[in-house]
């Protein structure tokens, strides 16, 4: 017979203790742990044995798979949506999760959408406005999640969504709507929903003010999927970027841009991050191309030098990490000669992408130097290379896909790690071996 234990549960990190206190000893964050009750199995029921499952005997193996009519979707989500997956979709208030689950009913033919925040008059007007065929679409609104799995299992819909996972509840936990243990009772029942009857789980999630999907982090620990829609820099664009993925690649993303009939799919995304006009070669700028999963994307890199009059020169970054930046300006100042020490020097990568990889160091000394002695960049000239702190041009990964979509764009030459000279095309190849020799490229 199981049994009834209090313990106390971080709201931000998950972590447990047996009493209150006010300071989560785990994150270091105050007044967060909620009482909560868990059930304990007993001595008898521990003992009980079960055969396990021999693997080799099962048939089979491959997962399938439902297209979801948006090819962006499908990327992100490795080729679809796989029957009886449990998917986690968070973003900003307002940012478009609800417009972008609704639209996934063009191809899917039985959908059962569950909502605790909007009418069905509010969702059939949304799904108008969308135009989808509502035949498919079934409105539930129920925050009862007992109810909702109920419903789900009489009626065995491709797809469940539930929006938001924070307005659900649960009998068999105490507490409010939104709470740790609300949250993690009604994912483990919608888990248990998507692996027993092969229903496929969509499930909207809330975040908090540092951009994390709201609850403990035991959430993201049960689904199959977690994906993030944001916004770039100048809210162009939405990103739908995949952070975990049982079933695909992790890291792609998806492009959309927001019109008066929903989202719209960016099906060639990769230039649109850089200026169109960035071939007329003004100081301080130079291209890279950056991988986000297996999509390459063509990056413009700004930068600008000037004398500082604060006594300490700024540093200053936007879309690129500032303690690397400062790396590669000590590098720069010892291998080419260069007194940075007087100058405040900015940066900015153009779009809103964010560069994650070292791919682009390169290109981030040569936009330092060509602002600070007021030469461009050779103009359609991309630039990848890895610097080391001895200075020396290290190699990148999948060099060739990155030229293949630079010679697609209209570039015609490349600067390149030396130890990775190859062929390419159409496209010049121009190899270094040390940033040193960036002076020589830069006075031609």
């Amino acid at each position: 017979m199981a049994k009834t234990q209090t313990i106390f549960s971080c709201s931000k990190c998950g972590a447990q203790y047996p009493k209150w206190q006010g300071r989560c000893l785990d994150c270091g964050a105050w007044g967060t742990l909620a009482e909560e009750l868990k059930k304990t199995e007993s001595t008898a029921t521990k003992s009980l044995a079960e055969k396990p499952i021999d693997l080799s005997i099962i048939t089979g193996g491959t997962e399938a798979r439902t297209p979801t009519g948006l090819s962006e979707v499908d990327r992100v989500l490795g080729g679809g949506i796989v029957n009886g997956a449990l998917m986690l979709l968070g973003g900003d208030p307002g940012i478009g999760k609800s417009t972008l689950a609704l639209q996934l009913i063009g191809q899917i033919n039985s959908i059962l959408y569950v909502s605790g925040e909007e009418s069905a008059a509010q969702i059939k007007m949304r799904a108008e406005r969308l135009t989808n065929d509502l035949s498919k679409l079934k409105f539930l609104p129920q925050t009862n999640i007992d109810i909702v799995i109920a419903t789900a299992t009489e009626l065995k819909p491709r797809l469940l969504i539930v929006d938001s996972i924070q307005t659900v509840y649960t009998a068999d936990s105490p507490g409010a709507a939104g709470n740790v243990g609300q949250i993690t009772a009604c994912t483990a029942k919608l888990m248990s929903l998507a692996k027993t009857n092969d229903i496929a789980v969509l499930i909207i999630g809330h975040v908090t003010k540092d951009g994390q999907v709201a609850g403990p982090k035991t959430l993201e620990h049960l689904v199959d999927t977690v994906m993030y829609l944001e916004n770039d820099a100048q809210n162009n664009f939405k990103i739908l970027r995949a952070v975990k993925n049982r079933f695909g690649a992790v890291g792609e993303i998806g492009v959309f841009e927001m019109t008066g009939s929903g989202l719209k799919e960016v099906s060639d995304p990769a230039g649109i991050f850089a200026d169109k006009e960035l071939s007329l070669g003004n100081p301080g700028i130079s291209a890279t191309m950056i991988l986000e999963g297996t999509r390459p994307f063509l990056v413009e890199v700004q930068s600008l030098a000037a004398k500082t009059f604060f006594g300490y020169p700024q540093r200053k970054t936007t879309g690129f990490d500032l303690n690397r930046l400062q790396m590669l300006l000590a590098v720069i100042s010892k291998y080419n000669k260069t007194n940075l020490s007087n100058q405040d020097v900015y940066l900015n990568v153009a779009g809103g992408l964010k560069i994650k990889e070292p791919s682009a160091d390169l290109a981030v000394a040569m936009a330092v130097i060509s602002a600070f002695i007021e030469k461009s960049v050779p103009t359609k000239t991309l630039i990848l290379g890895e610097v080391g702190l001895s200075g020396e041009i290290r190699s990148v990964p999948q060099l060739s896909r990155r030229l293949k979509e630079a010679e697609r764009l209209g570039y015609v030459q490349a600067i390149i790690p030396a130890r990775q000279n190859m062929s390419s095309g159409k496209l010049k190849l121009l190899p270094i071996k040390h940033i040193s020799e960036v002076m020589l490229l830069l006075n031609k």
